[in-house]
């Protein structure tokens, strides 16, 4: 009962700033481990002297995505109906939610596992694969894949695990499993002479015990929400709620990893070393995106649970908070990329004419990342609120609806400046659609709030 007691005063008394605090620097710290073992993978296979190794990473990477995309559906939007269970102190209905997420969504990545395995060549040739790339694209994503249901179920658990305001939890799971891969990276590579299959090895064995490590919370008591099979009752408007998030949310990561697929057939044409300069830039940028992202999640739950107990005036505060950390820490991300380019890339290769085509492209990359604080709070806030066609318009934009069409018309006029200045350009348009968005979603709380206002109240009102 402590539990109950200390998340619900932490959700409605704590001020904004420090809650966001508690649940954001844990996701950061987790999800830049996770960004940092991806890179460090790249690095070590760097290590082979081998720029179509390394490209080989960058065109597995989106297919890596598209299994993360289906744990983050579940997880995601189990996550944000969780929230708002929590927030109308719906407890069994939270019990049965989580069960049925976790469950049916591991279930389903085992369909996927199959499909994939089947179907491995064609996923890669689309994404991008070359003759001199493929053997080593097949060899190290056909070991990702075997894993995927471990890296599906850590994704749903660590989203669930949030959801109830325990933040610090996954991101110790995260860590540890990223300390394990880069621990087991050198020795499955170069000490049992696995080569890039000795990244894909200690990557799948990482995710395993993150799995564990999360399922472990469940059955302690430590876990608010309860795990259990007796709570498997999935129902039609529990599948809508979570899915009607979720699914908005697998299509954004499905369009990101279609979206770095179309990168990687753009730098197709200049060679295997724009392949690889352009995966590289993606990885390292990551870093910025998990910082925002990690905001993000921090932002999520206090949304959903703010607007599930009708408290705008937090609701509000939050937004206004999440927004300004998350600008911020775009524009110092975004500095440090501008100057240190050619440091990021010398980490990864000696190959000058992969350099110079990374340093261009960290440099655009970075010009309008700025702009991603605001986009991504307002498609959390979305997603939150569970305001499913406004999530799904903000979640499908930036790389799908902008990003993909750009990088098949910029290359056709810019040629490799196309593919490099394409990021650039679709952030600007996403950034616009993003303001109309937001201005159509506060006149939207504005009448929700005076509903639920009191005459004292109407001030509050006024200033949303």
């Amino acid at each position: 009962m402590k539990k109950v007691i200390s998340t619900a005063e932490m959700m409605e008394k704590e001020s904004i700033s420090k809650v966001l605090l508690k649940l954001s620097v844990p996701a950061i710290i987790a999800m830049l481990i996770n960004a940092i073992y991806n890179i460090v993978d790249t690095m070590f296979v760097g290590m082979l002297n081998n720029t179509s190794a390394i490209a080989a990473v960058s065109i597995v990477y989106p297919l890596f995505m598209f299994i993360g995309a289906i744990g983050v559906m579940f997880g995601a939007g189990g996550a944000s109906y969780l929230s708002r269970l929590l927030g109308e102190k719906r407890k069994g209905e939270a019990d049965r939610a989580l069960t049925s997420t976790i469950i049916i969504g591991c279930a389903f990545s085992l369909i996927f596992t199959v499909i994939a395995i089947i179907f491995l060549d064609e996923f890669l040739l689309m994404y991008g694969a070359t003759q001199t790339i493929m053997p080593y694209a097949r060899e190290y994503g056909y070991t990702i894949v075997l894993g995927s249901v471990f890296t599906i179920g850590t994704a749903i658990m660590s989203n669930t695990i949030r959801a109830e305001g325990n933040s610090k939890y996954s991101m110790i799971s995260t860590c540890i499993g990223g300390a394990i891969n880069i621990i087991l990276d050198p020795i499955f590579m170069f000490k049992f002479s696995m080569g890039i299959r000795g990244a894909a090895v200690a990557t799948v064995i990482s995710q395993l015990i993150s799995f564990v490590f999360l399922l472990r919370y469940y059955y302690s008591k430590k876990s608010y929400i309860k795990l259990g099979i007796k709570f498997l009752k999935p129902t039609f408007n529990m599948f809508f709620e979570i899915l009607k998030i979720g699914i908005p949310i697998f299509v954004t990561q499905v369009l990101a990893s279609f979206a770095l697929g179309f990168m990687n057939l753009g730098a197709k044409p200049y060679g295997d070393e724009a392949v690889a300069a352009m995966g590289i830039v993606f990885r390292v940028m990551s870093i910025g995106f998990y910082i925002v992202f990690g905001i993000g999640q921090g932002f999520q739950p206090v949304a959903g649970y703010s607007y599930g107990a009708k408290n705008f005036t937090r609701l509000k505060e939050a937004i206004k908070i999440s927004i300004k950390w998350s600008t911020i820490s775009a524009i110092v991300v975004s500095i440090l990329f501008i100057v240190f380019a050619e440091e990021c890339m010398l980490a990864f290769t000696r190959d000058r004419e992969v350099i110079d085509i990374g340093v261009k492209a960290f440099r655009a990359a970075s010009l309008l990342f700025p702009l991603f604080g605001y986009i991504n709070t307002y498609a959390v806030l979305y997603q939150a609120l569970g305001k499913a066609l406004g999530a799904f318009i903000l979640s499908v934009s930036r790389q799908g609806i902008f990003y993909i069409p750009l990088m098949y018309l910029l290359p056709k006029f810019m040629g490799l400046e196309g593919v490099i200045f394409c990021q650039a350009a679709a952030d600007g348009l996403a950034f616009i659609e993003t303001i109309i968005m937001a201005i159509w979603l506060n006149k939207s709380l504005k009448n929700e709030t005076l509903k639920e206002s009191t005459p004292d109240d109407m001030k509050e009102v006024v200033s949303l």
